[in-house]
């Protein structure tokens, strides 16, 4: 459930960085084609569509082609590799590390142009996902090859295909769909196997394990000890980072909004002013995590989708909420593995049976997803039961229900920014209810999921991170 990569959107900037990658890997040229022979272009559909400029999908596209990759693109290429391209119009193919320079000699080169390369569709919505592009690899005039992606959310990519393979694994083609989609293959069984959140309790009472030993164990059974603690390392290091670099970023976020970066003013005068007498001080800091990370997500700089970008500072700043107002003093190392492998396990079953997706469910799906996720590792570390783990990302998930996306300008500024502020506010209490009681409640969040999903199709399509509703409209314009 956890991506390392590059904002300002998962859907919309890492998914599609990963499907043009894979589409560059399998082009088929031919012995001598140079770019006055062929060109690349790319067709943007449904939400990628509606606010693909706004998320920089169209140069997510092209660093994809390019063949860089979302965790490890360095930081000057994505700022440049418009400019570098726009430059001669030509496109090196796999040729990560040469952008703005000559290729190698074995580089594959064709044309692009982006503003003829790069068309934007967001009233053609394909049938497999409102996330959708095709790319294309035109020769002579025609289209000699042709694919199309489903960027379901979370950087996961899905690939429309003629045959229909999942017939052969079993797995379901997207919900609503009449598409077949190509699947990854089924791994082998996993020591505990939960498709809904009452068998994940259940089997922990039944094991007298935690929800984060379970997914230990399943991460075990495919993993060495220290590849699952190193990889569970990297993300919080990551989410850390992107932290530290918020606080230190200046001037305004990128976009026509020219909405100014608070995270260093608001970090300067918390450390300056003396606030022991505050009972509430800790929520200012866990404002000012929030809004660190997601003006980093803003300005199209390295994340963590946790689950999306869109909502990527909810979680790091409920885990620094912990290490450094809960236990202070204390080694944190094991307990920021738990505090992830509980989260995930939650994030598992919202995707496995909603989504996480803005384009699909509206920012209940983003938000509450994170939401969800922060309240049950949260109350994971805090030594809760299972069935209090379940309790809290219910409570959480629950009270984001309906929660539309609708950011201004096509940005991932307003309001998503602060709406990470208040969403990790709103774990940090979820889990203390929890907590607070004995993990018996009314409604369960396998309900509460089922009922996002509901709501998420009866939601209008202007709600779903299309930009046409809600506040991206009613704001009015100086």
């Amino acid at each position: 459930m956890f991506r390392i990569g590059i904002g300002p959107s998962s859907s919309h900037t890492v998914g599609p960085m990963r499907a043009a990658s894979t589409f560059a890997r399998r082009l088929h040229l031919e012995p001598g084609d140079s770019p006055d022979d062929v060109r690349v272009s790319v067709s943007l559909f449904g939400s990628l569509g509606a606010t693909g400029r706004g998320h920089a999908t169209d140069r997510a596209v092209m660093l994809g082609l390019a063949g860089f990759d979302p965790a490890s693109v360095p930081q000057s290429v994505v700022s440049s590799i418009e400019h570098a391209i726009e430059l001669d119009g030509v496109l090196c193919l796999d040729a990560a590390g040469h952008v703005g320079t000559s290729c190698t000699s074995d580089c594959r080169r064709l044309s692009f142009v982006q503003s003829r390369d790069v068309t934007f569709e967001p009233r053609t919505v394909l049938p497999g996902h409102p996330n959708a592009l095709t790319l294309r690899l035109h020769r002579a005039g025609s289209v000699a090859q042709e694919a199309t992606f489903y960027s379901v959310g979370g950087g996961f990519v899905v690939e429309e295909v003629s045959e229909p393979e999942h017939l052969a694994t079993g797995a379901p083609t997207p919900a609503d769909s009449t598409v077949t989609v190509r699947v990854e293959p089924q791994p082998a069984p996993l020591p505990f196997q939960f498709d809904t959140a009452e068998s994940m309790v259940a089997q922990a009472r039944e094991h007298g394990l935690s929800i984060s030993e379970m997914m230990r164990r399943n991460e075990l059974s495919i993993a060495e000890p220290s590849a699952v603690s190193e990889r569970l390392a990297a993300i919080w290091q990551a989410m850390d980072a992107c932290i530290v670099s918020g606080l230190s970023g200046h001037g305004h976020l990128p976009g026509g909004l020219r909405v100014p970066r608070r995270a260093p003013a608001l970090h300067r005068k918390l450390r300056t002013e003396n606030s022991a007498a505050d009972p509430l001080r800790a929520m200012d800091w866990i404002n000012l995590y929030a809004l660190a990370v997601n003006e980093e997500n803003a300005a199209g700089h390295r994340v963590v989708t946790a689950p999306t970008n869109g909502a990527a500072g909810i979680i790091p700043a409920v885990i620094k909420y912990f290490v450094t107002f809960v236990a202070p003093d204390e080694n944190h190392d094991e307990d920021i593995e738990n505090f992830l492998l509980a989260a995930a396990a939650v994030g598992i079953l919202i995707k496995k049976n909603a989504s996480i997706a803005g384009a699909e469910v509206g920012c209940q799906g983003e938000i509450g997803s994170a939401c969800a996720m922060a309240a049950a590792g949260l109350a994971e570390v805090l030594g809760g039961t299972p069935e209090q783990v379940e309790n809290a990302a219910e409570i959480a998930m629950e009270h984001n229900l309906g929660l539309t996306c609708d950011p201004i300008g096509g940005l991932v500024q307003v309001p998503c920014i602060e709406r990470n502020a208040i969403g990790a506010v709103k774990a940090i209490n979820a889990a203390r209810m929890a907590l607070r009681g004995d993990g018996e409640h009314t409604v369960s969040l396998d309900v509460v999921i089922e009922t996002m999903r509901q709501t998420g199709l009866d939601m209008n399509a202007k709600y779903k991170e299309t930009s046409t509703g809600g506040l991206a409209v009613n704001i009015v314009e100086c």
